[in-house]
């Protein structure tokens, strides 16, 4: 799962549905052993896989594409401990320090995903893998001649080194959602059985199967969990080359790479190198992208993107901008609220903070109208709920009536809508209403909390361009009496802050899978909530929630799955656990015309830094090299 924080990042075993998966006997590449079924070429949660055992490659690349050139641009997604803005460390897979994006791109993991499926993944270092007649162990066989970069043979033994160790050392993300791995032990060189708890979601397995796989004679001289600026040894279609920690990182071409010619990997991983520059203020990014120091961005400030793309190099068509179709379900981008912290536990607080925020003035005046309300933890997919709960959802929410809002048995929880003033005093008044209610009561100008102290926001960030979104909500809460600012701190101590809840309110986004598995537990449930680094930002501890969300990553099929959904996001919606902000269902795009792509993005991804390439006819045409 990748995560960005203003709206650009990442994955998905089991109780009944593994003998589901051991079913699909038609879909074998070769003879079952005792104790597992037929070995697969593929994997889905729900049996969808659309490729046969002889694909020769994925559906949306060019097999053809040619290699060569340098991709150059800065982060719109990252994953782990990575961060967009600078990094200190080498070593992303552990929670310590802050690494560059796009480090995961030297690894190579047991199986990938096909990004025009909603959870596929095809074998990568595996060439098959079985599943167990109980559904609880699945068996990799490791293709011959897998070898880590300084040639040394990759086999059973570093997977399940690899494995052991992210569950016990990992990032808290990686530890957190694989947890209800038993165990994953190497049979020989070739084969390696990763066994799963009974209560293990059924995508597990798929999300065990996409972690990088490391070196286990590399890491016997090394400490696995330090942050470090040694380049680290890889298996993947890329090392690290050339870097300065902090400025910029190039991912140059690995010529030995093992899995070159795999079908999995035809037409992709075309650049000869991939560098990231980082800047830590966005504006200073855009005034780079302009001059040319990087050639692509992933624009995600509406102003910048109505009104900045006049400069000479658009005019000329040596810079293009591409709008493509965003069809990934939206998730969740807002201010989360920290509840955690006792100011914040009456959910009316909460709501009041939710009414302050006047989304309609700030999509007209700020966001050039290009944006839509974010209303749902599931925004832009079907498992949002919308209208009254259907009898199937009504059958799982019946038993927890009375330990829920009675709000979750009609419609679901929409944020206001204003007048589009900026100062529409009919939702101030309704803010000021609750927190009234809630004992929040004002003096002498000030709100109080109902223990007689100030009431206090501060809002964190590691970016001062949002200031523009923010002052203006600070404004409307001052006049509700409350004491609020915004904060921006540098990119580590941010990081820090988050992972250890020090905030009352900060922006993220979280992009939800299109089939939800073992990573939506640690955006919401009771044991991630004190987790050190755990994405459940909120704080959130609800057992209604926690046995909804088992419910949704148990689900025997895709209509179960989408009825449990829309139960949770009710519920959650209830909750009033943050204030909701924005989304569009496009990628905005702006790149100097030197590169091309198969004009078939996938469904659930961008696929830039894998299946774009270099054109060289496009830049000799506008006068620039690769």
């Amino acid at each position: 799962m990748s995560m960005s924080r203003r709206g650009g990042p990442t994955r998905r075993a089991l109780l009944a549905g593994g003998a589901a998966l051991a079913g699909t006997a038609a879909l074998g590449v070769g003879p079952a052993r005792a104790g597992f079924g037929p070995p697969l070429h593929g994997l889905s949660v729900f049996r969808e896989l659309n490729l046969p055992p002889d694909y020769t490659h994925l559906a949306y690349v060019n097999p053809d594409a040619p290699r060569g050139g340098t991709l150059s641009r800065i982060a719109s997604t990252w994953a782990f401990n990575q961060n967009p803005s600078t990094f200190n460390t080498l070593n992303t897979l552990v929670q310590r320090g802050d690494a560059p994006a796009a480090l995961d791109i030297i690894h190579d993991s047991l199986m990938r995903r096909a990004l025009d499926e909603p959870d596929a993944v095809y074998g990568l270092l595996a060439e098959s893998v079985a599943v167990s007649d109980d559904g609880r162990a699945y068996r990799f066989k490791l293709r011959q001649g897998t070898h880590f970069h300084d040639g040394s043979a990759l086999t059973a033994h570093d997977v399940a080194f690899t494995l052991e160790t992210l569950k016990a050392k990992g990032h808290a993300f990686i530890r957190q959602a694989i947890r209800r791995m038993d165990s994953a032990q190497a049979e020989d060189d070739a084969h390696v059985v990763v066994r799963f708890a009974p209560e293990a979601s059924r995508s597990l397995p798929q999300m065990v199967a996409i972690l990088p796989i490391v070196s286990r004679t590399y890491y016997e001289t090394r400490d696995f969990e330090a942050a470090s600026l040694e380049k680290p040894l890889g298996c993947g279609p890329y090392k690290v080359g050339d870097f300065e920690a902090g400025r910029f990182i190039e991912y140059t071409r690995a010529e030995d790479y093992w899995g070159r010619d795999l079908a999995i990997n035809r037409g992709q991983n075309n650049f000869d190198v991939i560098r990231y520059e980082f800047f830590r203020d966005r504006d200073v990014a855009f005034e780079a992208f302009k001059s040319g120091d990087y050639r692509l961005r992933e624009e995600f400030t509406s102003r910048v993107w109505a009104t900045g793309y006049d400069f000479p190099a658009v005019a000329d068509g040596k810079v293009r901008r591409e709008t493509l179709p965003d069809e990934r379900p939206s998730g969740a981008q807002g201010w989360f609220i920290n509840i955690r912290r006792q100011k914040f536990a009456d959910p009316r607080v909460r709501e009041a903070l939710i009414l302050a925020f006047d989304f309609e003035w700030s999509n007209k005046t700020l966001f050039y109208g290009l944006y839509q309300r974010t209303a749902s933890y599931f925004q832009n997919s079907d498992m949002m709920a919308s209208g009254a709960p259907s009898p199937d959802e009504l059958a799982l929410l019946e038993p927890f009536r009375g330990k829920v809002a009675e709000e979750v048995f009609g419609e679901p929880y929409l944020p206001p809508v204003s007048d589009g003033s900026g100062r529409d005093r009919r939702l101030q008044r309704a803010a000021a209403k609750l927190l009234n209610e809630a004992g929040y009561r004002v003096k002498d100008g000030k709100r109080l909390t109902p223990t007689g102290e100030v009431f206090r926001i501060e809002f964190l960030d590691d970016d001062p361009i949002f200031d523009r979104v923010v002052q203006p909500y600070i404004q409307r809460l001052k006049a509700l009496g409350i004491d609020a600012r915004s904060r921006t701190v540098d990119a580590a101590q941010f990081r820090k802050r988050l992972n250890d809840f020090d905030f009352d309110l900060t922006v993220q986004r979280f992009a939800m899978p299109a089939t939800p598995g073992e990573e939506v537990r640690t955006y919401w449930t009771s044991d991630n909530a004190d987790v050190v680094g755990s994405r459940n930002l909120s704080g959130i501890k609800d057992p209604v929630i926690d046995a909804l969300t088992q419910t949704l990553i148990s689900a025997a099929n895709r209509a179960e799955q989408v009825v449990a959904a829309r139960a949770l996001d009710r519920v959650l919606r209830a909750g009033r656990y943050w204030v909701p902000h924005w989304y569009k269902p496009e990628h905005t795009l702006a790149y100097w015309d030197i590169y091309s792509h198969s004009g078939r993005k996938p469904k659930y991804g961008l696929g830039l830094n894998r299946t774009w390439w270099y054109d060289a006819d496009k830049a000799q045409r506008i006068g620039l090299s690769g």
